[in-house]
């Protein structure tokens, strides 16, 4: 009896933990461009479509995030602060209200700022 209430509260628990989902993160918008991510057909050429591309860093790790689709969507600006959260492949977060999915591209550790170069001793 003990035996099966203990593997019925594990159970219980490992489930409470594994719905919990994944954790929110912060980091901010370092870099954006534009990236073809298709093409559509005019009567005589093809026009390419552009993507948002964004870099965002996280602690030591620098995520590059892309449309998954061609649309009208407002730039985000760069310096921006969010708190995202990673599922698989893809990216969510909100600016100003607005819910963004991103999918992620590539990760990296993040290159270390560049140190200012020390002044050179006065000579006399």
């Amino acid at each position: 009896m003990k035996k099966s209430q203990t593997l019925f509260i594990a159970l219980f628990l490992s489930a409470a933990v594994a719905s919990a989902g994944p954790k929110p993160q912060s980091g901010n918008i370092l870099s954006h461009t534009s990236v073809t991510c298709g093409a559509k057909k005019s009567k005589k050429q093809d026009i390419d479509l552009l993507c948002h591309q964004y870099v965002v860093r996280s602690g030591n790790t620098d995520y590059t995030i892309r449309q998954p689709k061609p649309s009208e969507q407002a730039i985000i600006p760069i310096n921006t602060a969010i708190e995202f959260k990673l599922d698989k492949n893809k990216m969510k977060f909100k600016v100003d209200g607005k819910s963004f999915e991103f999918i992620v591209v590539s990760q990296a550790a993040a290159s270390s700022p560049a140190t200012p170069a020390s002044p050179a001793p006065n000579r006399q």
